[in-house]
């Protein structure tokens, strides 16, 4: 069975493509037009009652939210590639690191650009000083987070941290940016860059 991304270009799902041509199996994009509501249509609610984007199919398969998206298909169609053996040393630190944007980075990074008032002890994600420290140490062991080894979880990090320095939601801190270079060398993500601008273009949008 063809595995299927319901995608906008203007969504997270445009990251996804990233991840299938990390991965290198063959998919098909399923375009839902954001503006005229249809993440929120019947088919798409059955699918993830969020009513929100990514939704990946996989034959019977069905998985959303990023981080489980990624994982899934690292686990089927990379192990020992993306994605570190189910019995390897690494595999507690790969797993913690493809939850750390949406359980962290988003919502702590957000919080600051709100001026939301919490307490930090309070929050999951901590202190916003502690995320960015987090993560500088988690690169410092370089050129990936898990060392030599390019997994799933630097294309989680990389691509929320690639968005919030575009809109300036984070500090841009010399490792941050190092990182970030390395990963504009992929081919996969050089091609999925590609890849949604002609969509982007197709569907006249700026």
């Amino acid at each position: 069975m063809s595995i299927v991304l319901y995608h906008h270009p203007y969504s997270r799902a445009a990251n996804m493509i990233w991840a299938l041509e990390e991965v290198g199996v063959p998919y098909t994009l399923r375009s839902v037009d954001l503006m005229k509501g249809e993440q929120k249509s019947p088919e798409l609610l059955a699918l993830n009652p969020m009513g929100k984007l990514p939704v990946l199919t996989d034959g019977e398969a069905v998985v959303s939210e990023t981080s489980a998206i990624c994982m899934y298909l690292a686990d089927r169609y990379a192990p020992g590639r993306l994605a570190p053996a189910l019995d390897a040393p690494s595999r507690g630190a790969y797993l913690r690191w493809c939850v750390y944007p949406s359980a962290v980075i988003e919502p702590g990074c957000s919080a600051k650009a709100a001026g939301w008032a919490y307490k930090p002890g309070q929050a999951g994600w901590g202190s916003y000083e502690s995320i960015l420290a987090t993560l500088e140490a988690g690169l410092a062991r370089g050129p990936w987070l898990l060392g030599d080894a390019f997994t799933m979880a630097d294309l989680l990090v990389g691509g929320s941290l690639r968005w919030m320095v575009r809109f300036k939601m984070i500090d841009p801190r010399p490792a941050f940016l190092a990182f970030l270079e390395r990963l504009e060398q992929r081919p996969a993500l050089q091609a999925s860059d590609a890849r949604n601008a002609a969509i982007r273009a197709e569907l006249g949008l700026g």
